[in-house]
C-alpha cells in the first residue's frame, strides 16, 4: 500500500490542480478563489500531517476504487473539504469545515441533496461513525481510506507519529501521551477499525500492528 503522501508541504501539486479543475469544470469562475483559499488553509502554520499531502492521498485512493462508488464525485468533494479547518486544540473542526464545504457547494451551484451529503460525511469523520441514512459503500470507503495511514509501513506510520504530535505540540508530553493512549485503545477495542470488507482485508492486520507498536513506545 502506498501512503501517496509524498509532495513537499506549501506545495500544490499537478495532480490536485488536475483534480480539482476535472471536479469543477463547467462550474462557476469561483471554483479557482475556492481552489486557492484550500490550498491557503491546508498549508496553514501548525499542520504537520493534516495537509495538501493528506488531501491528495485520500484522493489518489478514491481514484483507484472509484468504480465501486456509487457516487465517486460526492466522496472527491468531502475528501477535499474535510479537513478544510483543523485547529488541534479546537473540538468543532469537522463542524467548520462541513460549514464551509456547504458554503462553497452552494455557491457553486450543486444539488441541494449533494451538498447535504457531503455536509453530513464531513461531520461523520469527526467520530467515524455513520447514522443509518449513511450507512452505505460510499460512506464507510470515505471513512476508511482516512484511516490509511494506520496500516502503512512502520517506517511511514513512525512519520505519522511525529506529524501528530507535532500539532499537538502545545500539549506536555504527559497529556499528550494520556490523551493518545485513549485513541489507540479505542481503535484496538473496536471489532472491527474498517467498516468495508475490502479494506478489512487489505489493511486490517497492518493497522493493528502499528497500533499496538505505537501504543507499547508511549
Amino acid at each position: 500500500m502506498s501512503t501517496s503522501e509524498n509532495s513537499t508541504q506549501g506545495e500544490v501539486s499537478d495532480y490536485l490542480r488536475s483534480n480539482w479543475k476535472e471536479l469543477t469544470q463547467g462550474l462557476p469562475e469561483v471554483s479557482n478563489a475556492f481552489f486557492l483559499e484550500l490550498t491557503i488553509l491546508y498549508n496553514s502554520a501548525g499542520r504537520h500531517y493534516h495537509t495538501l499531502n493528506h488531501i491528495e492521498a485520500l484522493l489518489k485512493l478514491a481514484e483507484e476504487h472509484q468504480h465501486l462508488l456509487k457516487s465517486p464525485r460526492t466522496i472527491f468533494w468531502v475528501i477535499w473539504y474535510h479537513d478544510a479547518i483543523y485547529d488541534a486544540a479546537k473540538s468543532d473542526n469537522e463542524e467548520k469545515s462541513a460549514d464551509l464545504a456547504r458554503d462553497h457547494l452552494t455557491k457553486l451551484g450543486l444539488d441541494n441533496d449533494l451538498i447535504e451529503e457531503c455536509f453530513q460525511l464531513i461531520i461523520a469523520t469527526k467520530t467515524h461513525t455513520l447514522t443509518e441514512n449513511l450507512s452505505t459503500f460510499d460512506a464507510e470507503f470515505l471513512l476508511d481510506i482516512d484511516l490509511s495511514i494506520l496500516a502503512v509501513k512502520q517506517e511511514s506510520y513512525l512519520e505519522y507519529t511525529k506529524q501528530i504530535r507535532k500539532e499537538y505540540k502545545i500539549y506536555p508530553d504527559f497529556l499528550y501521551k494520556k490523551g493518545r493512549k485513549k485513541v489507540l485503545k479505542h481503535f484496538l477495542e473496536m471489532d472491527k477499525i474498517y467498516k468495508t470488507e475490502l479494506f478489512q482485508n487489505l489493511w486490517e492486520e497492518n493497522a493493528r500492528t502499528n497500533l499496538k507498536f505505537e501504543l507499547s513506545e508511549l
